[in-house]
């Protein structure tokens, strides 16, 4: 189809893409831990405050539960705080799964995701594997917010993929699910298809 005709790779976006959310289940969980501002700091498509901090590498988990737990003006374990922050997490669909190994036979497979360790290294990671796989069996590169220092929509994260991957944005499909975040990556000419929540985009694919 047109759209992917002349894409050699594909840059997917994690979270409310190939991963399902609940904001307000995270949100929730925070405010039981006594973290009163959960709901203004902790949005659908972006951070803000020591939440951002965490997803840019700008704060190590350590220094962010301890922001956390100064907030909340008690003590908290680390494990109540992680939990906390994964319950944005639903998983993914293990079609979703599939469709990525099948992609990988005929494209170059990316992610660009604003997440952070926490998340990645524990709830992310679990649910990359319930095929019995690794995050690595499904994408050839993987490019975190944490890692590279800053998040979507800024210019500058663009700039990193494209310099690092060495890939021409005009052979890239890029699947978001923030109009903001396509935009961004328009400039560059990258290609772009917005996802809806909960969204099954498989038919834009004649795999056979």
């Amino acid at each position: 189809m047109e759209l992917l005709h002349g894409v050699k790779n594909l840059l997917f976006d994690l979270g409310g893409v190939l991963m399902d959310l609940n904001r307000q289940r995270c949100v929730d969980a925070f405010v039981a831990l006594g973290y009163r501002d959960a709901d203004k700091m902790l949005g659908e498509y972006a951070q803000q405050g020591v939440f951002m901090a965490l997803e840019e590498g700008k704060v190590s988990p350590e220094e962010f539960r301890a922001a956390i737990r100064h907030e909340i003006g008690k003590e908290v374990t680390d494990e109540a705080i992680d939990y906390a922050l994964n319950q944005f997490l639903l998983g993914i669909p293990d079609a979703k799964l599939s469709l990525l190994r099948k992609l990988r036979e005929h494209y170059r497979v990316m992610m660009l995701s604003n997440t952070n360790s926490i998340m990645f290294e524990q709830g992310i990671d679990r649910d990359f594997r319930i095929q019995g796989l690794t995050v690595n069996d499904y994408f050839d590169e993987k490019y975190l917010s944490y890692e590279l220092g800053v998040a979507k929509p800024k210019p500058e994260i663009f700039e990193k993929v494209i310099a690092l991957s060495g890939i021409k944005p005009e052979e890239t499909l890029f699947f978001d699910d923030s109009q903001a975040n396509l935009d961004a990556a328009a400039r560059f000419g990258f290609r772009t298809y917005l996802v809806a929540p909960f969204s099954d985009f498989s038919s834009l694919f004649n795999l056979g």
